[in-house]
């Protein structure tokens, strides 16, 4: 039984701005556990009416070219995403691939957060077997994707207050 990830952020008294955007990229990359992922920030984005939208990409390396790719192209429109959400599962094998991957991403994301003036939130999990990642899609370790949708609404109200 999840411990219910909402209650680790609190939103009371949050004000977001009215047109609140969010951009999920998800990864295709074992699909079953991203859609979990997924429907999680996806409750908690429509809980606090915050608006979205859900792009798809083949794995999680490629999570970072598409917001880079994302954010150039929408920065000067009307739906600019107010914040980006990455979506993606990296699971052990038995090469370095998965050191590579989790590097690749993980600094990808922290140069993102450097580069574009939206943050760019990490729900990538890094797990060495199923279990790992069923225990945070909604088991004893919480729901990583509503606590990741949770992180967005938070840094959009923070942003927010800067203007």
């Amino acid at each position: 039984m999840s411990t219910g990830s909402s209650n680790l952020i609190n939103t009371t008294g949050i004000q977001l701005p009215k047109d609140a955007c969010v951009v999920i990229i998800r990864t295709d990359w074992n699909a079953a556990s991203i859609d979990k992922l997924e429907a999680g920030c996806i409750q908690i984005l429509k809980a606090h009416q915050v608006q979205f939208k859900t792009l798809s990409v083949p794995g999680a390396f490629e999570i970072t070219f598409a917001i880079k790719k994302y954010w150039e192209q929408h920065k000067y429109k009307e739906d600019k995403p107010h914040a980006f959400i990455a979506l993606g599962c990296v699971l052990r094998g038995d090469t370095p691939h998965f050191d590579y991957v989790c590097q690749a991403v993980t600094s990808g994301i922290t140069q993102l957060n450097l580069m574009i003036p939206v943050p760019t939130i990490f729900g990538v999990l890094t797990v060495d077997n199923q279990q790992q990642i069923d225990e945070r899609t909604g088991g004893k370790h919480g729901h990583k994707g509503e606590e990741a949708a949770l992180t967005a609404i938070k840094m959009i109200a923070l942003i927010d207050t800067f203007n």
